[in-house]
């Protein structure tokens, strides 16, 4: 639908991202915004429990699901209006935040006992979500969302305005947002403070008016290959083979934060065992090397952000791989490669910034084997390990690089997908699969703790759960 949205209009929702330079009071007033927004989500959330918990009781005393405590509505509407009924109570300073950092921290408990009720239920993709947990002063980011109030970009633009906390200073120029609208093409509907990197960080949610954009090359499909040794390996159905190199900025870095990190290590830093304070040689020492952590993140993000966006701009269809990325992190040998390359950052990007240029992208299969399969004659080889970085093929006399192989073999399944034509790409071919892959897991029985969903120090959402799979598991037919 929103697909469908931004084609008739011309309307996109863009984020435009700049970085603060409070002084020492809004310093202050940040933190302690971000402080409420936390302080409503964990009275939100213990709100809930209470609720799940005494249903729980009820239930388990034999009481009728119609005679049990109502349930508690879990819409943020629904719990603020809880929240200024109570608000006196639980936070007798809730006047000196906006009213903004409560319904901030609300909203977000909302939406994670939204997603882990529709992942319960079959309703969300993705990985299985789990119920929300408090937020630790000490490990949750800080962070405010702002919908209502004076949001604004200031004409000189070197100033924005928030709500209640007034006009702060941005780092770097905010030109590109200010053209956009100055001109009426863009209108802010809304802006979130975070703090992350040693910073605070603004981000402005657009409505952003896009002019009809075209790829300078709208017919040709580029096949991406990610790997370590080179960052993407690029083949077009023009023929042209491009080799882009892996930056490796965390391995460039890593000799100078082992020596940082040493020098960490030999200052008296903070213990929550003894309430021990860190010294400031520590402080001092610790924010060296965060800075290092900071600036290799920062040289990915703008690498990738290169990359993607010549890839957008140059190629009307550009075909990606659905990787296994958290899979692929189980390697020990290869993790900490696979995350500083950023394959994930990789994929999402170039999905929403082909649709932003007019192009399109194409995701292959997880189980199709572009790096087995020969991209002249279609012959799938049986095994290919990781160590053999040259493909030769047994039934033609093609030998070739395996990334540049995988890379013409992605090119060519875009054009198999929609014409039914290709060598590597037919959808008609067969390939082997000696591993069996194909095969489903076998379901299995449930314990006996998870069928009577009492098992001792169980939580009620944890209760609940094996409760509806041991409905789930009785109502199906058993598979063994």
């Amino acid at each position: 639908m929103a697909a469908k949205f931004q084609a008739q209009t011309g309307f996109v929702v863009q984020a435009y991202r700049f970085a603060l330079d409070p002084n020492a009071g809004q310093t202050r007033a940040l933190a302690s915004h971000c402080g409420a927004a936390r302080v409503a989500f964990n009275w939100g959330l213990a709100l809930v429990k209470a609720n799940l918990d005494q249903r729980d009781a009820e239930r388990s005393y034999g009481i009728p699901e119609g005679q049990l405590t109502p349930s508690l509505s879990w819409s943020m509407y629904s719990l603020r209006k809880v929240w200024n009924t109570a608000k006196g109570q639980v936070a007798p300073w809730w006047e000196d935040n906006s009213k903004e950092a409560y319904s901030s921290g609300l909203e977000r408990l909302a939406v994670a006992l939204k997603n882990w009720s529709d992942s319960k239920k079959g309703k969300r993709k993705g990985p299985r979500m789990g119920f929300p947990a408090f937020r630790s002063k000490r490990k949750a980011v800080p962070s405010i969302k702002f919908t209502t109030g004076a949001i604004r970009v200031e004409d000189d633009r070197r100033h924005v305005t928030l709500p209640r906390l007034g006009t702060i200073r941005t780092h770097e120029s905010t030109r590109k947002l200010q053209r956009r609208l100055t001109a009426g093409t863009g209108r802010i509907m809304s802006a979130t403070v975070r703090h992350e990197r040693g910073r605070w960080f603004v981000s402005f949610q657009v409505e952003v008016q896009r002019a009809a954009s075209v790829p300078a090359r709208p017919d040709t499909v580029v096949g991406v290959d990610l790997g370590v040794k080179c960052l993407a390996v690029l083949a077009d159905s023009a023929g042209e083979v491009r080799y882009e190199p892996n930056p490796a900025h965390l391995d460039g870095a890593l000799k100078h934060l082992r020596r940082l990190s040493r020098l960490v290590s030999r200052r008296q830093g903070p213990d929550r065992r003894t309430g021990q304070q860190p010294s400031k040689r520590w402080l001092s020492a610790n924010t060296e090397r965060n800075k290092v952590h900071h600036q290799v993140a920062n040289l990915r993000a703008d690498g990738l952000h290169k990359l993607t966006t010549r890839l957008a701009a140059e190629y009307g269809t550009v075909v990606v791989e659905d990787l296994n990325v958290a899979g692929m992190l189980r390697n020990r040998r290869l993790a900490r490669n696979i995350a500083d390359a950023g394959f994930g950052e990789i994929r999402r990007q170039i999905t929403y910034k082909t649709g932003w240029n007019g192009g399109a992208v194409h995701v292959a299969d997880r189980w199709y084997p572009s790096s087995k399969t020969c991209s002249k004659c279609g012959a799938v080889k049986a095994k290919l390990p990781l160590r053999v970085r040259v493909f030769d093929c047994d039934n033609c006399p093609l030998v070739m690089d395996r990334d540049e192989n995988a890379a013409r073999n992605l090119a060519a399944l875009a054009a198999a997908c929609t014409t039914g034509t290709g060598v590597a790409g037919d959808q008609d071919a067969q390939a082997s699969k000696p591993r069996g892959a194909d095969q489903k897991t076998r379901a299995t029985r449930l314990g006996r703790k998870a069928e009577s969903g009492r098992a001792g120090g169980a939580t009620p959402h944890q209760r609940e759960e094996a409760r509806d799979r041991t409905q789930d598991t009785e109502a199906q037919p058993a598979l063994w």
